[in-house]
């Protein structure tokens, strides 16, 4: 059966203390909480620094077995004028500790800045860098990508494709990998779960209609509803977190 797994972006954030976590719960113990209510939760701060190895160490080890981890790669990475110059950058990326993860990392997004055009060259390049034995998703930003040459390239190197709900950027449904990727992101405040009933069932339905393993992550629009939206999710696709 495929597996799919309903998530947040990050951990520590102030509006979710009192709401999602319990009142006066410790914020040394918010991931230990999340991951129990949830079942994946994409790492954010690794794309603006370094992670010491212990840092990567705690995580692992402050989350149940069946619990998994995307990581947002270095802008290090994907910033440079040329994404077939980032090697040195892709090497010390997975060089800082990330495989202390263990089997409690998923994939690894590799999100593109909004002005970096299709360049097939490049990205082709990129992809011939990247490590086999990970999973890797691409966020590209800019509606050049909406190119069949951008989608067989995906295909060759079985790099998933970011679908993005979202109302800045174009979305692009591909399926180009062994698994599914979701970020969405037009949640809402005045809706207590981010987003209506009929959209939570919309995403429940593409989520199971996918038929593979799939990650989807409620991250930003509202994000103090990040949560209440995740779990309103999984509920629709009848999850069971460790926690429950």
């Amino acid at each position: 059966m495929p597996e799919l797994r309903v998530g947040i972006g990050g951990w520590n954030y102030a509006p979710w203390r009192g709401d999602f976590y319990p009142p006066k719960w410790a914020q040394a113990r918010e991931l230990e909480y999340a991951s129990r209510a949830l079942t994946a939760i994409e790492i954010n701060s690794t794309f603006y620094s370094r992670q010491a190895p212990a840092s990567w160490q705690k995580w692992a080890d402050a989350v149940p077995d069946d619990f998994r981890f995307s990581v947002r790669a270095s802008r290090y990475c994907v910033t440079r004028p040329k994404l077939a110059d980032a090697g040195e950058g892709i090497g010390n990326f997975f060089a800082q500790g990330i495989d202390r993860l263990g089997e409690k990392l998923g994939p690894i997004l590799w999100m593109l800045a909004a002005r970096r055009a299709f360049d097939r060259e490049d990205i082709a390049a990129f992809f011939k860098r990247l490590p086999t034995g990970y999973r890797h998703v691409i966020e590209p930003r800019h509606d050049s990508f909406r190119d069949p040459a951008f989608e067989a390239l995906c295909r060759d190197h079985n790099v998933a494709v970011a679908f993005g709900d979202d109302d800045e950027f174009p979305c692009l449904d591909m399926d180009t990998a062994d698994f599914r990727y979701a970020r969405l992101q037009r949640m809402r405040a005045e809706i207590a779960t981010g987003y209506d009933e009929p959209a939570l069932d919309r995403w429940a339905a593409m989520a199971r209609g996918w038929g593979k393993d799939s990650y989807l992550f409620m991250i930003n629009g509202c994000k103090p509803r990040a949560p209440a939206a995740a779990l309103a999710l999984q509920r629709k696709l009848g999850i069971v977190p460790a926690g429950a």
